[in-house]
């Protein structure tokens, strides 16, 4: 029996769904069905009721979710209790956050916070936004950083974590730019716009596309590309092969040397906020330095 099956049937237990949980547990829907499979086979019967609709526990999967869920979190303590034996803790901190995030905001912070880092080291853990929910409830990061917004939610128990508002950014619409500055692809022509999509797993293509949907003059846009990670996109408007919402932490620079320009007006920009979440109660002394810090900025 491995410790994933446990998190895995945990996961299921929470999101009834095969297709959520695998998802939240980052893996492909077949990969998360035969591991749920192997700890059935494991556990001799099973653990959860045949049948469509949300998934329902059997008698004996209800039993088992408690041992599982006292199981995971025994072991997380205690490897909490190995990493502070080993005095690791005290002076690492594990951040978990997004690539784009970890590439701009992340980025920025340790820019303005270099000083502080001789005191420890700074951990940065780079997943999708489901995953480094679970991270820090699971006790496995001090820290997430992740997206705000309407449109996006981030499930955590206000009883126990608490957040700041560190930074707020927007998506703006862009295209590489032509010899006299103006867009490549613009919103203004009676033509369809090569549209550079975003994976809907991936927390900016939510953003995106619920900004679209709710947009009734919302731009003719046909999709050339989908892709999850916003490096990629951005590095396919510099090649001219449509338009991305791109955070304009990311892309500012460009617009400014005249590499890339916004394909459209301020209305079809999507503004969100930045935070950071931990839990509430105390942590190490160099984590709370550093987030005692970063509430300062």
């Amino acid at each position: 029996m491995q410790l994933k099956w446990l998190e895995d049937f945990i996961a299921l237990a929470q999101e009834r769904s095969f297709t959520r949980a695998a998802e939240l547990r980052h893996v492909t829907h077949p990969a998360f069905g035969r591991r749920i499979r192997a700890l059935e086979a494991w556990a001799g019967t099973p653990l959860t009721e045949q049948g469509g609709g949300p998934v329902r526990l059997t008698p004996a999967g209800q039993a088992f979710l408690e041992t599982a869920q006292q199981m995971a979190q025994g072991l997380a303590h205690s490897h909490e209790e190995m990493h502070a034996i080993a005095g690791r803790q005290a002076r690492t901190v594990t951040l978990a956050t997004g690539r784009t995030l970890a590439r701009t905001v992340v980025a920025d912070w340790l820019a303005r916070i270099q000083p502080l880092l001789e005191g420890g080291e700074l951990r940065v853990r780079t997943c999708a936004l489901a995953e480094s929910v679970a991270m820090i409830e699971r006790g496995e990061a001090d820290f997430t950083l992740a997206y705000h917004h309407t449109s996006l939610a981030v499930r955590l128990d206000a009883r126990q974590f608490t957040h700041l508002t560190p930074a707020s950014d927007r998506l703006v619409p862009v295209a590489r730019a032509r010899a006299g500055g103006a867009p490549l692809h613009h919103f203004g022509g009676t033509d369809t716009v090569p549209y550079l999509a975003y994976s809907h797993t991936l927390a900016l293509g939510r953003l995106v596309e619920d900004h679209l949907a709710h947009d009734p003059l919302a731009p003719r846009l046909v999709r050339v590309v989908e892709c999850d990670s916003a490096d990629a996109q951005y590095e396919y408007v510099l090649r001219g092969l449509g338009v991305a919402w791109l955070p304009w932490s990311m892309v500012h620079a460009d617009c400014q040397s005249g590499r890339l320009a916004p394909a459209g007006d301020r209305r079809m920009e999507v503004r969100f906020d930045v935070r950071m979440y931990r839990p509430k109660r105390r942590l190490s002394p160099w984590a709370e330095a550093l987030w005692a810090t970063l509430a300062r900025k």
